[in-house]
């Protein structure tokens, strides 16, 4: 598996937060380049941080686990390398968009039953979780995602499973315990596919004891951030990721 590393272009003093930034696309396109317009770029360039984006393998080639195995051994990589990349394993970190933040997720639950690595934060951005409809994702008809783009997506992505066979592993709002895992920030639109999902993960987590938050903003077209970054209220939406960066990267620390 090869994986883009992302590195500023200063040593910063302080050893830096090691980032696994994990690409959308629904589990069945997308490429690691795609971080260039994520919002982990700026954590780069504006804040020193270090981000690894897997090119894992898409479900058309290789349906669940393959993907997550992928991006779960890149963790470890980043762990296990932490030297050699100059981070603080103290602040490792774990983020995505769309099919990307439902696998940061999974990876984050993943770590969680391994007790291999801690993660410090977790960033999943408008997160595909759920292989069932919802409220948002039945009947959607975004031009960008949509509900029968979401049906090829999960079908190609679970491969033979289906119904009350789906692991939370491979569709991660289909877990029952969040205790203990790592503090997060998420946004959405209202009105795109993955907004229920997104609000419920959210909601799981404040309710298992964890920090967690989320924006929601008018919109529904889905990854609006990254399609149109001109728009105001993407400008809105990176300022806030940004700033809860911040946050996590000054007050979230972990042992490994």
């Amino acid at each position: 598996m090869n994986c883009l590393v992302l590195r500023p272009a200063a040593r910063a003093k302080e050893k830096p937060p090691g980032i696994l930034w994990i690409h959308g696309g629904g589990y069945i396109t997308g490429m690691a380049g795609m971080v260039y317009i994520s919002r982990a770029l700026p954590l780069v360039r504006k804040y020193g941080a270090i981000v690894l984006s897997p090119e894992y393998r898409l479900a058309r080639e290789a349906p669940y686990p393959a993907a997550l195995k992928d991006c779960y051994a890149a963790l470890l990589y980043l762990k296990d390398h932490a030297g050699e990349f100059g981070i603080d394993t103290g602040r490792l970190m774990v983020g995505g968009e769309s099919a990307g933040g439902g696998l940061a997720v999974a990876v984050c639950l993943e770590a969680r039953r391994r007790g291999e690595v801690n993660i410090a934060f977790q960033m999943p951005l408008y997160p595909m979780l759920d292989d069932r409809d919802t409220d948002s994702s039945r009947d959607n008809h975004g031009f960008v995602w949509n509900t029968k783009r979401n049906h090829m997506g999960w079908n190609a992505y679970l491969g033979g499973l289906s119904g009350v066979d789906v692991p939370a592993s491979a569709a991660p709002a289909r877990e029952t315990d969040y205790t203990g895992l790592p503090p997060a920030y998420t946004f959405v639109g209202k009105r795109e596919p993955f907004y229920c999902e997104t609000i419920s993960y959210i909601e799981h987590l404040k309710a298992a004891g964890v920090e967690a938050s989320c924006d929601v903003y008018e919109s529904g077209m889905h990854a609006f951030d990254m399609l149109t970054p001109f728009r105001k209220i993407s400008r809105q939406a990176a300022c806030a990721f940004e700033r809860q960066y911040r946050y996590a990267a000054e007050h979230y620390r972990v042992r490994q």
